[in-house]
């Protein structure tokens, strides 16, 4: 395909924070004549924006680094996000590098790349740009735009906490919350722009307000709520210690939010978590959902585990599995203990070894399998409206409002529209359904069906 413009192509790693800002940086090259093209493509300029919080990350981004170099030796490129903040002289020491920064001015790189293709020709010494990552504040970035069925709006960048494995606090920085008139504008326009469901996330979406005089979560949450025919609004992931009876109910009375949270576990010992320097014990992460499930009938929540912390012993991984079954997790996302020079956790005596760890995953990923298919029965034979997002071999692919996904014949693509579905079997992973006429929705389940249900 010949293009008219310059081309750029956009590699994104990580979180669904990378994810909106490569969305903002996309359209701010759209606006500067580029024709953007899928990353696979020959490009002009290819930009990666990276991801650090674990080794498996730094290595994909000097990866993707490469293969974009190796897709066009001629191209330019440009290194931002995580890694090139924490790591800048790693991303420059890659031949073929023209620019690099961190996560201060991600949008630097639309100029960057202006400048280098007016320029005509490739840096000998990458340009390097490593200032704190909160150097500007919350960096303006908005979308108009969406490819997917949802949207992600980034509301809040930093974090504060000091978790002993985490490096994401000197790759982010302090908290910065997003004005919440920006944020409602931003979802207007999208809702106007016929997005069904919005995804507000941040590095630390629970510190969300904390920046701000007058405005909580839980403020945002209720003033996004009133946005006229808002869709499906669902929250990125949550620290548990969020969950106190007062943001609970206030979040129970809202029409759009979706009877989903994603809870940021990471253990469900409390030997480890103190270890972590988590907020939270594992009985308070318990209570919380306790709370969560009086005030929201079939809420469903998913998770991160890490296994392997330095000093786990066989015992405090077993409360961690006993913790999984009481807690029934929909979804968890396990990951073996990755070591981050810099970090608490990495100088701790007692590390695990690496076959110790993935011996953990297996027995744990097994056990959440089982938790997974007794989750999915449990919703056979109810109905629930369902937002439609993928199409395969004749089979429309979507979600209800709790996060459960379903399969249902169809003979044409279904994206982006709402049905009302029948549940039925389950593969362990993914429930069947049949697509109910319009209107059907006697019988429909409260806390699995549209937004604006719940009392």
């Amino acid at each position: 395909m010949i293009h008219p413009h310059p081309t750029v192509g956009i590699y994104t790693l990580g979180c669904k924070v990378n994810q909106y800002e490569s969305e903002a940086i996309a359209e701010r090259f759209a606006d500067e004549g580029f024709d953007v093209c899928p990353p696979q493509d020959v490009c002009d300029v290819y930009i990666i924006n990276t991801c650090t919080v674990t080794g498996e990350s730094d290595r994909k981004a000097r990866q993707f680094i490469r293969r974009a170099i190796r897709r066009n030796p001629a191209a330019y490129i440009l290194v931002t996000g995580c890694f090139s903040q924490t790591a800048p002289e790693a991303a420059a020491a890659i031949a073929g590098v023209d620019f690099i920064c961190g996560n201060a001015d991600k949008q630097a790189v639309v100029g960057a790349a202006k400048a280098l293709l007016e320029n005509g020709r490739k840096n000998d010494r990458p340009d390097l740009f490593t200032e704190p990552p909160d150097a500007h504040g919350f960096e303006t970035m908005r979308i108009r735009r969406f490819d997917r069925t949802r949207a992600y709006v980034k509301i809040e960048d930093g974090c504060e906490n000091r978790c002993t494995y985490c490096i994401i606090p000197a790759a982010r920085g302090s908290v910065r919350s997003k004005l919440p008139d920006d944020v409602v504008a931003e979802v207007s326009e999208l809702t106007a722009g016929g997005c069904r469901e919005v995804v507000l996330t941040g590095i630390e979406t629970a510190s969300y307000g904390r920046d701000l005089p007058d405005c909580t979560l839980a403020d945002l949450l209720e003033r996004v709520d009133k946005i006229p025919d808002v869709g499906r609004v669902r929250l990125g992931s949550l620290d548990p210690s969020l969950m106190k009876q007062l943001f609970v109910d206030r979040i129970a009375r809202l029409r759009s939010l979706t009877p989903h949270f994603h809870l940021s576990v990471q253990s469900g010992s409390d030997a480890v978590l103190a270890r972590m320097k988590r907020k939270y014990n594992s009985r308070m992460a318990l209570e919380g959902m306790e709370r969560l499930r009086r005030a929201i009938p079939d809420v469903m929540f998913t998770t991160d585990i890490i296994v392997g912390f330095p000093q786990e012993t066989e015992e405090e991984f077993s409360e961690t599995l006993d913790f999984i079954r009481r807690a029934r997790f929909l979804t968890i996302h396990v990951f073996p203990y990755s070591r981050r020079k810099g970090t608490e956790a990495d100088r701790m005596s007692g590390q695990i070894p690496e076959a110790v760890k993935h011996e953990r995953v297996r027995v744990l990923a097994e056990e959440q399998a089982r938790i997974r298919r007794e989750l999915l029965g449990e919703a056979s034979g109810r109905r629930a409206e369902v937002l439609f997002e993928t199409f395969e071999n004749g089979t429309a692919y979507g979600h209800t409002p709790n996060f459960i996904e379903v399969g249902c014949p169809s003979p044409v693509p279904l994206r982006g529209e709402l049905r009302p579905v029948q549940i039925g079997g389950n593969d362990g992973t993914v429930c069947t359904g049949e697509i109910l006429p319009s209107g059907a929705n006697g019988n429909m389940d409260p806390s699995i069906s549209t937004h604006g249900t719940r009392s």
